[in-house]
Formats: structure tokens, C-alpha cells, sequence
């Protein structure tokens, strides 16, 4: 046996040895429903706000469009009773979702043990990742600054990222963040891309720093990414306990509309929008860089997976915000750069026309509150219209993933950069 496979072969007993210490998925299922009138998309939405023992990965949106939802062994019976009583359109998408766990986490492991350098084809861990920053910071202390932003409940530093080039002119800033729900690990890999392309790529990429300072929170919600890494893999919320259960969804705790559409008052939902607004520090952490850098900052681009789309306020309502145009265009140069080099289509539009009404989110706040003018949701992809992974596609789609969700990125920005060049504040 050669080294490289008994390794291998080590890990995968030390994985099965230890497989005790993680959330069981075993016998759990994906099903994928299809709502067919709008009644049944209606209760579909219904019973994703009403209980917290289904986890819809996904919300149906509109009619035909299938919808992935997580449900535990003991469920199953009563959740087929439900669809066929309705007469909902459903198949098993994943019969085995503990395998498929397994899996992932072993591939990890594998990868991790063969990789020391920053390469994206695996999820790095969240020390991984601020080491990465630390370490940009010593080699490129001329362009990279890293600051602590604030503490999260188990007490890790969320730190955030600064790429500038120096110069004499005032110049805009971009602030784009990530990971503010832990189960979506594509989109800190994303983040980290981003940093990689404008500080190691720099001489590609240095007409984005010409006029723009970048200000990347790599991972909002760092105590939760980890849980979802060594304890739980779809763990979405923050680690806070509320009574019995733990967490708050961070996208559902912002001071703007809090606690209105979309939200949930029960502890244990996975959109629990928290005892009051900003009781996460993960999410006054972010409010506070925000508002530390909000005079300059022309565009706040917050990164989610999975599904798609290119989405921007109002969350809370159907209506739009004044400027909708102006951030509509911004959101269609990306989609249209993306679809141009790989054919891959995005949705735009405002998170309650083109996805699901849910009050409480950063974007609607960076624009309500912070005045930044240019506020999107990104939700990047799930990796191919055939493999479900949804959360996680599989490491060796992470390259392609990211390489495609920057040509989108940074056409953003450079429409940004057009649109704000000589503008001292910009409009409201």
C-alpha cells in the first residue's frame, strides 16, 4: 500500500471513529416538492414559517419550480401525508443524507491533509482563514490592513479585511461580507477569492483599487460556520441560547422593519429574527463597520447561497426604494457579465418580488438605515443543476463557482466605480 493511500485510509478510520461527535443524519431525507397553483405553493410557504421541524433549503418561489426540504426519519410519514393530502408534486432528491455527509466530510479531511497553500478545493476553516488575512497583512502591509470588528457570542474575533491602494483623491468603498448563515460555505469561499484576486492577483486587478477601497467580512457568523463544521452541517443560525434552543438567524436581526415579515418569534425557527434588534453581537458587529465607513461606501454586496440570484430592497415589502433603477442596474451588469461568460442565468429583482418577503436583513438595512446607496444579496450557485448539494457543492466545483461569481463581482464594482467616481455622497 503506498503512503498516500494508507493515509488516506487512517483518516477515513479516525472520521468513522469519531462520526459520534457530529449530528446523526441518518435516515433523514431530501425531498424536492413542486408546486403546481398557488394554493399549494402557499401552504408550502405556510409550513416553512410555521415549524421549525422541516428545513426548507429552499422557499418555492413560483409555480413548477421544485423546493428542497430537509426531513428527519420520524417526519417523513406525516410529511408525505401532507403533500398527498394537497395533492403536491414531490420526489426523494436524497435518500441517504448521512452518506453524503460523510462524504463531504472525509473528502475535507483528505484535502486538508494534502494542501498548504490557499487553493479552492476544499472549505478552509475559519482560523485558516484569519490566518490567511494575518499573513496578507505582513506581506502587503502597503495594501492589506486586517482589524477586529467586533467579538462573537463564544468570544472569536470577527475580523474584516481592508485592500487599498494609497492615494491623494478620496476614493469610494466596497464592502462585501459573508458567511452571516453558517451552513452556506461556497459563499466565505467567495469572499476569500476575492481577497486572493485583488491582493495576489493584484497587477490583474488593480484598476479595481485605482479608485475603490474593498472592505471584506470574510465570516459575519464565525461560532456558527464552525458548528457547521465539527458539530452540525446544516446549522444555519448564530450560538446564543434562547431558552431550549440556540441561535438567531443574523438575516432577521437587523434594526429595520425587525420582527415583521418573514421572521420568526419562535426560538427554535431557523429565521428566528431574535429577542430584540441586534441582540446577536455578530450583527452589531457588522451594523457598526458599516456605519464606521458609511460615508464612503457606495456599495454593500452580501454574499448567500444558494440559488441564483441578484436581489436588493425592500425584503419587508412589495414595494420598491426610490433609487430601485439605479441598484437594478448595478445587479443586471452582473448577471449580464455572468451570463455572457458562462451562460449561467441569475434572477434579478427585490428579495419580496423575485424570492420570499423577509424583514429584518442586512441589505434592507445598509440602504434604510446606513444610506448606502447600492445594496444587493448575492445567492450564488449550488454547484450543477444535478448534484443537490445545495449548501456545499462538491470541492471541485468550488474553483469554477468563485471564478464565475467574481466576473459577476466585478462588474458590479466597476459599474459602481462609474456610477460614483466624482460623486461625494451620491444619491438617496
Amino acid at each position: 500500500m503506498s503512503l498516500k493511500l494508507l493515509i488516506i485510509f487512517v483518516h477515513l478510520h479516525i472520521l468513522l471513529a469519531v462520526s459520534g461527535e457530529y449530528k446523526s443524519y441518518v435516515g433523514y431525507k431530501v425531498y424536492q416538492v413542486t408546486p403546481k397553483t398557488k394554493s399549494e405553493q402557499n401552504h408550502l410557504r405556510s409550513l416553512s414559517l410555521s415549524t421549525e421541524l422541516y428545513d426548507f433549503w429552499s422557499i418555492p418561489k413560483k409555480l413548477g419550480e421544485k423546493s428542497n426540504v430537509l426531513v428527519p426519519p420520524k417526519l417523513q410519514e406525516t410529511f408525505e401525508r401532507f403533500l398527498r393530502k394537497l395533492n403536491i408534486t414531490y420526489a426523494v432528491a436524497i435518500d441517504d443524507v448521512e452518506t453524503r455527509v460523510q462524504r463531504e466530510r472525509f473528502l475535507q479531511s483528505v484535502v486538508r491533509t494534502f494542501s498548504q497553500s490557499i487553493k479552492f478545493n476544499r472549505y478552509y476553516r475559519y482560523d485558516e482563514i484569519t490566518h490567511y488575512f494575518d499573513n496578507l497583512a505582513r506581506k502587503y502591509p502597503k495594501l492589506v490592513t486586517v482589524k477586529t470588528v467586533g467579538k462573537s457570542f463564544e468570544n472569536r474575533d470577527i475580523k474584516a479585511i481592508t485592500i487599498s491602494k494609497h492615494s491623494i483623491e478620496p476614493k469610494n468603498t466596497i464592502l462585501v461580507d459573508a458567511g452571516i448563515h453558517a451552513r452556506e460555505w461556497i459563499a466565505p469561499a467567495t469572499a476569500l477569492y476575492i481577497v486572493h484576486e485583488l491582493v495576489e492577483n493584484y497587477a490583474k486587478n488593480k484598476n479595481l483599487l485605482k479608485n475603490l477601497n474593498w472592505v471584506i467580512l470574510p465570516v459575519v457568523n464565525p461560532d456558527g460556520y464552525e458548528y457547521s463544521h465539527t458539530k452540525e452541517r446544516f446549522w444555519r443560525k448564530t450560538r446564543k441560547p434562547y431558552g431550549n434552543c440556540i441561535g438567531t438567524d443574523p438575516n432577521r436581526n437587523f434594526d429595520f422593519h425587525w420582527n415583521e415579515i418573514g421572521a420568526s418569534s419562535n426560538p427554535c425557527s431557523e429565521t428566528f429574527r431574535g429577542e430584540n434588534a441586534f441582540s446577536e453581537t455578530e450583527a452589531i458587529a457588522l451594523r457598526d463597520l458599516m456605519r464606521s465607513i458609511s460615508r464612503d461606501c457606495k456599495f454593500y454586496l452580501s454574499l448567500h447561497s444558494y440559488g441564483q440570484y441578484m436581489l436588493y430592497p425592500w425584503g419587508y415589502t412589495e414595494s420598491l426604494p426610490e433609487t430601485w433603477k439605479e441598484i437594478d442596474d448595478v445587479a443586471q451588469s452582473g448577471a449580464s457579465a455572468i451570463r455572457k461568460a458562462s451562460g449561467s442565468q441569475y434572477t434579478v429583482g427585490s428579495s419580496t418580488n423575485v424570492l420570499y418577503a423577509a424583514a429584518g436583513g442586512s441589505d434592507d438595512y445598509a440602504l434604510g438605515v446606513e444610506e448606502i446607496p447600492i445594496s444587493i444579496t448575492m445567492e450564488l450557485p449550488s454547484g450543477s443543476g444535478s448534484d443537490l448539494n445545495g449548501f456545499d457543492p462538491s470541492p471541485n466545483k468550488i474553483q469554477s463557482i468563485v471564478e464565475e461569481s467574481w466576473i459577476g463581482i466585478k462588474a458590479m464594482a466597476s459599474s459602481v466605480d462609474e456610477k460614483f467616481r466624482n460623486a461625494t455622497k451620491g444619491f438617496r
